[in-house]
């Protein structure tokens, strides 16, 4: 039976060790930029309009606009949620939305 209990454990550590390869392999968050596209928009100089509800970001982008730490956001990808809202926004979070209204023209 003992066996049986460290075969257990450790089929569930590798399954966690899995989960937490498989966001640092992703390494994206869905950012909800809804609450502040207004500033996004101003600082790219396109019509708010043009802003999209969510954009993709490297999770350390996603933390530091969502005001959570990697450490937080890791762990609720690992359970499945891998979104947050932005509350602030950065350079950074603001070529990734131009970016990706860029790559929306060209299709």
């Amino acid at each position: 039976m003992k066996f049986g209990t460290k075969s257990v454990l450790l089929a569930c550590l590798l399954l966690v060790g899995l989960s937490f390869a498989q966001v640092a392999a992703n390494n994206l968050i869905n950012v909800n930029v809804s609450n502040i596209k207004t500033e996004i928009a101003k600082n790219i100089n396109v019509n708010v309009s043009q802003i999209p509800v969510t954009v993709q970001a490297p999770i350390d982008v996603a933390a530091a606009v969502c005001g959570v730490s990697v450490d937080v956001l890791t762990a609720q990808a690992t359970q499945g949620n891998n979104s947050c809202t932005a509350k602030n926004d950065t350079s950074a979070l603001n070529s990734i939305v131009q970016n990706q209204l860029g790559s929306q023209s060209n299709k």
